[in-house]
């Protein structure tokens, strides 16, 4: 298919190595709110959700980065704030080498042509009043306005067959709540893929459907990267799938990201105990296998008021009293490998001198 887009003056000509996503100590804090009595007796003391607490990572053009975590550790905040759908409290976020925190409402739309989103729930991002064929046609009626009607409908054609929805016109007037829910999330990603975007941030795009539709969209999934040159941010809660889609993976973990990685690194040698306990959960095909790992104990904790020192402390096995519970672990390089990094003061040898060492 041609690429319809008008070539953009920010357009970066670095290579396929190129990082297109730059994500540069970025945070997200929502004030809380609170009733009149409580505001009253707080005496002008905010507090905060700390969604997203110091993230940095980057994306190469045509990489799939897997973001991966419990639900609360932050995941959609951080996808949110990649495309500029929420602004950061501090930090920034670059795209293709343009900082999004700068850009004004006209460019930021003419930008947002690169960027599509893929969101868990395929029904509720889909307008019931639309037909299929209106709702991946839209986001062209806003990008591409140079383009006629019948342009957009044999793009949409073409998307339709892209993703499995043949024949398209048998799809092009049905109504969201007249197809399944494995068809639903193709036409999501149809209207994703409609301005031939570069990156696309999937949100949980797979959790919602039966175990067999996952596979089915995770090939699909695969197949559109190639096709259409795509760079995904996958976000997931599940480790299981990153495997068979990531080329690496960044672990959260109560608005930080705790370890990152090539995918084969961080699954054959996990250094943080948080993504240990991650890996042992992932169900087995074997009635023989036991889980020799600990899994954490109780929930995650509150964002409004996080553990001092490593977050993950209260629910580590192998957290030491007075160290792990007073500092703040920093990113360090684990291992031989250059691009495998972790936050915690003991797996990554920041403090060789304690006795009690873990394997």
């Amino acid at each position: 298919m041609p690429d319809p887009r008008p070539v953009q003056e920010f357009q970066n000509d670095g290579g396929e190595q190129a990082n297109l996503v730059e994500v540069t100590d970025v945070k997200k804090w929502f004030p809380v709110q609170k009733g009149f009595i409580a505001s009253l007796l707080s005496r002008g003391h905010v507090d905060y959700v700390k969604a997203v607490d110091d993230v940095s990572f980057t994306i190469k053009r045509g990489e799939v980065l897997g973001l991966a975590g419990e639900s609360g550790s932050g995941k959609s905040t951080v996808g949110r704030l990649v495309l500029r759908l929420l602004d950061a409290t501090e930090g920034h976020v670059k795209v293709d080498g343009v900082d999004l925190g700068t850009l004004k409402r006209e460019d930021l739309r003419k930008a947002r042509s690169k960027m599509q989103v893929v969101f868990q729930d395929p029904l509720a991002s889909l307008n019931p009043r639309m037909t299929v064929g209106q709702a991946i046609e839209h986001p062209a009626q806003i990008h591409l306005p140079d383009t006629t009607f019948e342009e957009r409908k044999q793009l949409v054609f073409e998307l339709l067959e892209a993703v499995g929805m043949s024949p398209p016109d048998f799809f092009y007037d049905k109504y969201p709540h007249q197809v399944s829910g494995g068809q639903r999330q193709r036409i999501v990603l149809a209207r994703a893929l409609i301005t031939r975007p570069d990156l696309i941030v999937a949100d949980e795009p797979i959790a919602s459907a039966d175990v067999s539709v996952q596979a089915l969209l995770l090939e699909l999934m695969i197949k559109l990267k190639e096709e259409f040159d795509l760079t995904y941010l996958f976000i997931t809660h599940d480790l299981a799938t990153t495997k068979y889609i990531c080329d690496r993976i960044a672990i959260m973990y109560l608005g930080k990201i705790v370890e990152i990685g090539l995918l084969t690194e961080v699954f054959n040698n996990p250094r943080h105990p948080y993504t240990r306990s991650l890996l042992a959960a992932v169900p087995v095909p074997d009635p023989r296998h036991r889980r020799t790992e600990p899994l954490p104990q109780g929930e995650i904790p509150n964002p409004i008021n996080p553990p001092s020192g490593c977050r993950f402390h209260p629910r580590c096995p192998i957290a030491v009293e007075g160290v792990c519970d007073v500092e703040d672990p920093q990113m360090a390089r684990t291992g031989a490998s250059e691009d495998h990094f972790a936050a915690c003061h003991l797996r990554t040898g920041a403090y060789q001198h304690l006795d009690r060492r873990p394997t």
